[in-house]
C-alpha cells in the first residue's frame, strides 16, 4: 500500500470509519485504518483474471485533484470516483486495471488483472490513469519492481510502462506524442 506523505488539501474531506461510505457492499469492504491514507478496500469474493469486476458509476466531472481519476488526455479530463473505489489504492504490481479506455463513459470499468482472494486488497497502478499525478508520492508498496516515486506516466519510459500491463490508451497516446 502506498503512503503519501503530503498534508491532504483542506477543502477535502474523506469519509471515517463512523460514515457508511461502502456502495458496493457484496464485493467491497472498506478496511479503515487509523491515519491519512492508510485504508484500503478488500474485496469480498473471489476474482479471476479478466473479470470484470464492477463497472464506475456515479462519476462527476471534477478539477484534477488526488482523489480524481483521469479519464481522457486533456487536463480538464478527471472525474471524481464518488464511491468505494477511492479507496483501492497503488501498487507498482497492480491487482486491477481502471479500464477508462472506451470512448463511452458507460463502458468503463474495474477489471481484474489477476486472479484476487477474498480479503485481499485491490490496487492499480496509478499512472495508468494519470499522466501528471497531482500530488506525487513515495511508494510503498515494497514489490520487486517499485518505482519509488510515483509522479505520473509522463515521468515513466515506454518499457516501464509496458511492464505495467495495463495503460489506458489516452496515456498512451500521450506517450507516444511524448516519443515522437
Amino acid at each position: 500500500m502506498a503512503t503519501l506523505h503530503s498534508p491532504r488539501p483542506a477543502d477535502i474531506t474523506l469519509p471515517t470509519a463512523s460514515y457508511n461510505f461502502g456502495t458496493h457492499p457484496t464485493l467491497f469492504q472498506i478496511d479503515w485504518q487509523p491515519g491519512d491514507f492508510n485504508s484500503s478496500l478488500k474485496a469480498v469474493r473471489a476474482f479471476r483474471t479478466g473479470d470484470v469486476i464492477c463497472p464506475f458509476e456515479g462519476l462527476t466531472s471534477g478539477p484534477k485533484r488526488y482523489t480524481s481519476v483521469q479519464c481522457g488526455p486533456g487536463p480538464e479530463d478527471h472525474v471524481e470516483l464518488n464511491s468505494d473505489l477511492v479507496y483501492v489504492n497503488h501498487s507498482c504490481e497492480p491487482n486491477v486495471a481502471f479500464d477508462l479506455s472506451s470512448p463511452r463513459s458507460n463502458e468503463w470499468h474495474v477489471r481484474a488483472l489477476k486472479n484476487i482472494s477474498p480479503g485481499e486488497p485491490l490496487s492499480f497502478f496509478y499512472p495508468s490513469t494519470e499522466w501528471e499525478m497531482v500530488q506525487p508520492f513515495r511508494c510503498n508498496c515494497n514489490t520487486e519492481t517499485c518505482l519509488g516515486e510515483v509522479r505520473g506516466a509522463f515521468a515513466m519510459t515506454s518499457d516501464q510502462l509496458r511492464e505495467r500491463g495495463f495503460i489506458n490508451d489516452y496515456i498512451w497516446k500521450k506517450v507516444q506524442e511524448r516519443d515522437e
